[in-house]
């Protein structure tokens, strides 16, 4: 039986980080971890690592999309945070982005890590960013490593 497993180190890939400055004060500590773990776990120089700001979590599949037409880039890590209020707005962001960031990676073949929030509460939330449940962009950019090394090996095949 041949098997096929990613491994985390991809020293090579050009990688590019889409944040929603929307919740910014959880965002930036997804983004933290993100980083970190690229650098470390991915061995990927910041030079390598591209950060595109876009306004809420809605917006994050359009930027996802022209990252993807632009071709330079391996991998794409999406963080943003959407909290639920007493609308059924949060049910459409959440909804949209997490669908529109598929389709964006089925349409180009490009791997992209979905590390946006979708709590029920700010402590969630923030809990989710660091503190006591981890920190979900460093869990993103972690699957998006392994993303790009299994793909990379089906191609090679």
């Amino acid at each position: 039986m041949k098997i096929i497993e990613g491994v985390f180190s991809s020293s090579n890939a050009q990688i590019a980080v889409i944040i929603s400055r929307f919740n910014s004060f959880v965002n930036e500590s997804l983004l933290s971890g993100a980083v970190d773990v690229l650098k470390r776990y991915g061995q990927i120089s910041e030079e390598k690592i591209t950060a595109v700001y876009c306004p809420g979590a809605i917006e994050l599949p359009l930027v996802a999309q022209k990252i993807a037409q632009v071709d330079q880039y391996d991998g794409i890590v999406s963080l943003g945070t959407v909290i639920r209020g007493g609308t059924p707005h949060f049910e459409y962001v959440c909804s949209e982005c997490n669908s529109g960031l598929a389709k964006i990676s089925l349409q180009y073949g490009i791997p992209i890590a979905f590390g946006v929030l979708t709590v029920d509460t700010i402590d969630q939330a923030i809990e989710r960013a660091g503190t006591k449940a981890g920190n979900k962009g460093a869990e993103a950019a972690l699957s998006l490593l392994e993303m790009i090394d299994v793909l990379s090996k089906i191609n090679s095949l």
